[in-house]
C-alpha cells in the first residue's frame, strides 16, 4: 500500500496534479486521497466528488480534544508514540460521513480552518501524521496526500507515515528552491523523493530541467501546461486531460519501481 505525499510551493499545481494522478490510478487501482491542506477548499471539485460531511478532526472530537491529547503527551502521560486513532485503522471502518466517493476513488479531509482566530493549524498536522501511520489496507490501495504549500508539514512529522515524497515544481525559482529543501528533508528522514515538473511548455521545460539538474535533482517526468485543465479549474469541473495520460503513467511507474527497489533493499 504505497503512501505518497505530494508537496510543493503555493501555485505549483500540486492539488491539480494529485487529482490527475488519482484519476489515472483509479483506472486500475483503489485510491484514497487525503486532503491535508487546511486552506484549500477545491480538491473535491477537481476530483469530481462532494466534500465529506465531516473531517478526521471531527472524528477525533475536534480541535479541543486533539489539543488535550497533545498536552497530555507534553506532560509525559501515555506513550511517546502518539496514536490518535484507536488500534489499526482501515478505510472501511470510517463512518460514511467522514469520506466521499467510494469504489475506486475515496476522499477524506483532515480538517479545515473554519473560523477566524481559531488558532494554529498544528493539530491538523498531528492528525494527518497519525492517520498516515495507522491506516492499513490491502496491497491494492494507493494513498495520495495533498499537503499545504511549502515545507512546514515536514516539521510536523507528516512524512513519518509516508513511503514516498513527490514534489511538484512549476517554472519558478522559488519552486526549485523548495524542491531542493523538501528532498533534503525527505532524505534526512530516510524517505525517497521524486520531482515532477508541472505546468511546463516547450520553452520552460528544458530551462526548468537544467535548473533542477544544477541542484542534482533529476525529474521523474513533466506535466504540460494544459488549457483543458485550466478551463476545468475555472468552471469547477473534474480535472482530466487525455493527452497527458502517458506522462502520468510514466511517473507512477517510476514511483512504483522506486518503492519496490526500496522494499528489496530493506529485506536484504
Amino acid at each position: 500500500m504505497p503512501k505518497v505525499i505530494v508537496c510543493g510551493r503555493g501555485g505549483s499545481g500540486k492539488s491539480s496534479f494529485v487529482s490527475l494522478l488519482a484519476g489515472e490510478l483509479a483506472n486500475r487501482e483503489t485510491v484514497l486521497v487525503v486532503d491535508a491542506d487546511e486552506s484549500n477548499l477545491g480538491l473535491n471539485v477537481m476530483l469530481g466528488l462532494e466534500p465529506p460531511t465531516r473531517t478526521l478532526m471531527d472524528f477525533l472530537g475536534g480541535k479541543p480534544a486533539v489539543r488535550q491529547k497533545l498536552l497530555a503527551l507534553l506532560r509525559g502521560e501515555g506513550s511517546e508514540d502518539l496514536q490518535l486513532f484507536e488500534g489499526s485503522l482501515e478505510l472501511g471502518s470510517l463512518p460514511e460521513d467522514f469520506k466521499s466517493g467510494g469504489g475506486q476513488l475515496t476522499l477524506v479531509r483532515v480538517g479545515k480552518i473554519e473560523h477566524s482566530m481559531e488558532g494554529c493549524a498544528c493539530p491538523m498536522g498531528v492528525v494527518a501524521r497519525s492517520f498516515l501511520k495507522q491506516i492499513t489496507a490491502d496491497n491494492g490501495l494507493w494513498v495520495l496526500v495533498d499537503t499545504e504549500a511549502g515545507v512546514e508539514h515536514f516539521g510536523r512529522g507528516i512524512l513519518e507515515g509516508a513511503d514516498y515524497i513527490l514534489v511538484t515544481v512549476d517554472p519558478s525559482q522559488e519552486a526549485v528552491a523548495i524542491a531542493e529543501k523538501a528532498c533534503g528533508l525527505a532524505k534526512e528522514a530516510g524517505k525517497a523523493c521524486g520531482i515532477v515538473m508541472n505546468k511546463v511548455d516547450g520553452e520552460t521545460e528544458p530551462l526548468l530541467k537544467e535548473k533542477l539538474m544544477q541542484r542534482s535533482l533529476s525529474p521523474l517526468g513533466s506535466i504540460p501546461l494544459s488549457a483543458i485543465v485550466s478551463r476545468a479549474n475555472l468552471l469547477g469541473d473534474p480535472l482530466a486531460d487525455e493527452s497527458m495520460r502517458e506522462e502520468l503513467r510514466q511517473i507512477l511507474v517510476s514511483v512504483a519501481t522506486s518503492l519496490r527497489n526500496d522494499s528489496s533493499r530493506r529485506r536484504q
